[in-house]
Parts: C-alpha cells; structure tokens; sequence
C-alpha cells in the first residue's frame, strides 16, 4: 500500500543523532539523506522546493514533529528521510521545539499517494504511545520496528 510508511523507510535515511541547532540546519541534515536516492533525478532542485515550502508556512504538526515537505517534479516516486534531535529545534510558529522530523518528497503528479502517506504518518504521531516509541527506539532498524507496528495497529481488524 503506498500510504505505508514503512515501505519508504531505509536505516540509511534514519538519522536518530541531528547536530543541527537551527530550523534551517536540521531540516538541510536530515534532507540531505535524500542525496543520491535513486528515486530524486535532482537533489539539488528538490532542496529549493523544500526549502521554498518552508517559507511559505510552518510544517510543524503539533507534539515535537515536523514535516518538510515537497511536490516536485524532482523526484520519481515518494522518498522519505527522518531525523531526531536530543533537544529540540524552534519552527516558526510553533508552540514547542521540534524533534522529530518527517522529510517527504513527491511527485507533482501523484497527490493520492501523498495524502495517502501524510494520514497514515498522522495517525501514528497522533498516539501517545508510537510517539514515545519513535522518540525512544536506539537504532534506525528499531525506529523502522516501530512505525511498522503502529501501521500494524492501524490495520482493519
């Protein structure tokens, strides 16, 4: 299904340890785990668009998390990268740091399969308990672990 997010995690792509102490900084450290997917023909042009729907307005989603995001027509497929912090990162126009984020890059032509990712990541956050899990795993495969059962709890019975 292309609404899981599981599918488009890497442990590559997983930084748990953001250095960034800026917005700007965490959001270009935890973009730049997209350089060289196969799936992004242009890193850099993708990076402005990001950088670009940034400035529009905030990607704050409430409870620490954040989601960077793009539609572009430099990317082939949905791409995915996270990124934690420690401590948390100020967004504009939020009421707390940032220290989980959600970096997403799609194609202009498929907003089915966005929307589709962008619940299911919604749904997750949303419970207290993934939360934690995500905010608590040790390693990128137990970060991975973890979305992949909080998508398994929100499979129909």
């Amino acid at each position: 299904m292309p609404g899981r997010l599981s599918s488009l995690l890497d442990p590559s792509r997983v930084a748990l340890g953001l250095t960034g102490d800026t917005h700007e900084a965490v959001v270009r450290e935890v973009a730049g785990l997209l350089r060289g997917h196969p799936d992004v023909t242009d890193f850099e042009g993708f990076y402005t668009e990001l950088m670009a729907r940034e400035a529009l307005d905030t990607t704050y989603l409430g409870n620490a998390i954040a989601l960077p995001h793009a539609r572009t027509r430099d990317v082939k497929r949905i791409v995915l990268a996270v990124g934690r912090l420690a401590t948390g990162v100020h967004f504009a126009n939020c009421q707390q740091d940032v220290r989980l984020l959600f970096v997403l890059g799609t194609p202009k032509s498929n907003p089915t399969d966005y929307l589709m990712v962008v619940s299911t990541l919604c749904k997750i956050v949303n419970d207290p308990a993934n939360r934690e899990a995500l905010l608590q795993a040790k390693t990128p495969d137990a970060f991975i672990a973890a979305v992949i059962a909080a998508e398994a709890k929100l499979a129909p019975a």
